[in-house]
């Protein structure tokens, strides 16, 4: 058991370091491409920001752990939402001007109603992995494709070129790139072998850990970088973020599972985790583009994201408890 959290930490620690340096060379050898810096954000750091979830539902589809991956990436969205935004708008309420942002925000809603639907046969298979890649290029598509809309400069696109990482070589990105890749797979392994590990000596679900202990840990380089934009006052920034991160989870992480070991969704899945998630999907929507508080996310709504964020990890553990007593 002691040996299982060690790996467990361990293995956070190495996500958390490597996705920061897998992102900086990917940025990096992107911007030497000549691509621009709004669709950078949108792909290349979209996609790295979510690369430990990717890797951790990989690596545990392919050990026969298929709970933990969808757990990891439901669990994920809502801790980037209730936890992650929670958390920022206390620290900083978050006011949004992006119309970038605005358009994301339906965006995913829908999809999530669409992932929702897609499993609610109780299966994930290798026909539903394909339709949520379709999805992913799809969505990654039409986002390129509304950034280049007219109507002015975009607050997120300013402030992702900000944050974009400095200028390097093309050797010395593409080194960073693949030591990342080589930390995160490692990080990946060791996390997924001590969340099983653990789980067994617990006498609980897989699910259950990736809902918890994987989700809220893989979701902590989130929670630092949109705590940091805040106070910088880049807020378009520290929602894209989440919002960037939940699309990959739905679509790329899930995917997963359903292809590398096709079998059926957890009954609580559909009936507990996904409608909470849904939930706090919609309150983002309404919170974002409500004309009473001008798409400000408060400390008030802040608080009670928290809250509700509390409160379903309180309700996993009391489960987990009532099930193994």
């Amino acid at each position: 058991m002691l040996l299982a959290a060690v790996a467990i930490v361990l293995g956070l620690a190495l996500l958390v370091w490597g996705a920061d340096r897998f992102v900086t060379g990917a940025a990096a050898l992107a911007g030497n491409l000549g691509v621009p810096p709004l669709l950078i954000g949108l792909t290349v750091v979209g996609f790295g920001t979510s690369a430990p979830e990717i890797l951790v539902a990989v690596i545990a589809a392919l050990q026969g752990n298929p709970g933990l991956a969808i757990g990891n990436a439901i669990g994920s969205n809502i801790a980037n939402i209730a936890l992650i935004l929670g958390v920022t708008a206390l620290v900083a309420p978050l006011t949004v001007e992006s119309g970038m942002l605005r358009r994301e925000y339906p965006l995913l809603l829908i999809i999530s109603v669409l992932v929702f639907f897609l499993l609610y046969d109780g299966s994930l298979g290798r026909i539903d992995g394909v339709l949520l890649l379709i999805g992913l290029v799809t969505s990654m598509g039409l986002l390129i494709w509304l950034s280049r809309q007219p109507g002015g400069p975009d607050r997120l696109a300013a402030e992702i070129e900000a944050e974009l990482p400095p200028s390097l070589s093309s050797a010395a990105a593409s080194g960073w790139f693949l030591l990342g890749l080589v930390v995160l797979v490692a990080g990946s392994r060791s996390l997924v072998w001590g969340s099983v590990e653990v789980a067994t000596a617990l006498g609980v679900s897989d699910l259950v850990i990736g809902l918890t202990i994987v989700a809220v840990g893989t979701s902590l380089p989130e929670l630092a970088a949109s705590i940091v934009s805040a106070l910088k006052n880049e807020h378009e920034l520290a929602i894209g973020n989440v919002v960037g991160s939940n699309l990959w989870n739905l679509l790329a992480v899930l995917s997963a599972p359903g292809l590398l070991a096709p079998g059926l969704v957890p009954s609580e899945v559909l009936a507990r985790d996904m409608p909470i998630m849904l939930l706090l999907t919609l309150a983002l929507l309404i919170m974002g583009r409500s004309a009473r508080t001008r798409g400000i996310i408060n400390r008030v709504e802040g608080g009670l994201l928290l809250s509700c964020f509390i409160a379903y990890q309180g309700w996993l553990i009391w489960q987990a408890h009532a099930t193994t007593v």
